[in-house]
């Protein structure tokens, strides 16, 4: 931008005292609305245009600039909020006729940011292991466990290995029960049908899916079972049905989870914070990277639509981006 703004046009410093004293906007909102209406001041400025006669065009051109400049779509959409709403202001001060005598007004006949729009927001990818890194960590578990045999390395190696292999939520997960029971007390959410090798969980939306179990993880099920039962037998009765379950027989808490996940990831030498639903992600994208079947991934999420789903065919496509990177004899031609 060539002018430097020196003061605000009288018009928008009567806008901001309304919205300080009629509307009592916060101090950072009314910065806000300053800086962006400013910034319209020195756009019109620049491009020699009246602040009270830019057009729409005038708008669409200043919007773009912004964009060039690397504004995120949050920025501009709120700049275009800003300048859309000191317009609307001036057309209503109009209608009404009641600016001071010798004033001048603005005699807008619509508001030029009218049908104006902001760059779409770029979804953020969620965030995945790799395929060697799930298996490392995967392993990890399964090595202490084997190791140390106690209830919570058993336990925590069963709920990595089902979070990989069924794509669960923590919810989702923690709601299981080890096997299902319906009375007056008690429905379970979710359980497990141990002889199919099937996990029933309830979703969002109150639907309930059932998703297959892989044989390494329905090993590690069978496993933390049987601890779990002995437990029980030697005197520190569950609380719950609830397959997992904490050292007192409460049914596990999400933090507790959490928690655990991320130490082991640590001790897998996992360059990145793990969360259990990147465990989620990480089997997303790995079923669709080998199967390409995007409504049984859907499916399997449990999601209602299958632009949820859509989102792991970009992780797809970066797994294969690097793949031809790395073994393509002419991916790096030209490069450097």
């Amino acid at each position: 931008m060539s002018q430097a703004l020196t003061e605000l046009h009288p018009l928008v410093q009567e806008y901001l005292h309304e919205l300080h004293v009629l509307r009592q906007l916060s101090p950072h909102t009314l910065k806000a609305y300053r800086m962006d209406l400013g910034e319209l001041q020195i756009f019109a400025a620049d491009d020699s245009v009246e602040l009270l006669r830019v057009s729409n065009a005038h708008v669409r051109r200043w919007a773009g600039r912004l964009h060039s400049k690397g504004k995120s779509s949050r920025t501009i959409a709120r700049a275009l909020s800003a300048w859309r709403g000191w317009y609307d202001w001036l057309t209503e001060k109009d209608a009404r006729r009641d600016a001071q005598a010798g004033r001048a007004t603005a005699n807008l006949v619509a508001n030029p940011v009218d049908d104006v729009k902001a760059p779409k927001r770029l979804k953020s990818l969620p965030k995945a292991l790799s395929v060697e890194q799930a298996l490392s960590l995967v392993n990890q578990a399964v090595k202490e466990a084997q190791e140390k045999k106690d209830l919570e390395t058993v336990r925590d190696a069963a709920i990595i290995d089902l979070l990989y292999s069924s794509g669960l939520r923590l919810s989702e997960l923690l709601g299981i029960d080890v096997m299902q029971s319906k009375d007056r007390q008690h429905e379970s959410a979710g359980w497990l049908d141990w002889d199919a090798a099937e996990v029933t969980v309830l979703g969002k939306g109150g639907k309930r899916r059932s998703v297959p179990i892989g044989g390494p993880a329905m090993q590690s099920l069978r496993v933390w079972r049987d601890i779990r039962e002995q437990t029980t037998l030697e005197g520190q009765p569950s609380l719950s049905g609830a397959l997992f379950i904490s050292a007192t027989g409460a049914r596990l808490s999400p933090r507790t989870v959490q928690a655990r996940l991320r130490t082991l990831a640590m001790r897998a030498g996992l360059p990145t914070h793990v969360h259990p639903h990147m465990m989620r992600h990480s089997f997303a994208s790995h079923v669709l990277q080998s199967s390409q079947d995007l409504r049984a991934v859907q499916e399997m999420l449990g999601h209602a639509s299958i632009a949820s789903t859509q989102i792991y065919t970009s992780l797809d496509f970066q797994h294969l981006a690097q793949a031809y990177d790395k073994a393509h004899p002419r991916a790096k031609a030209g490069k450097g």
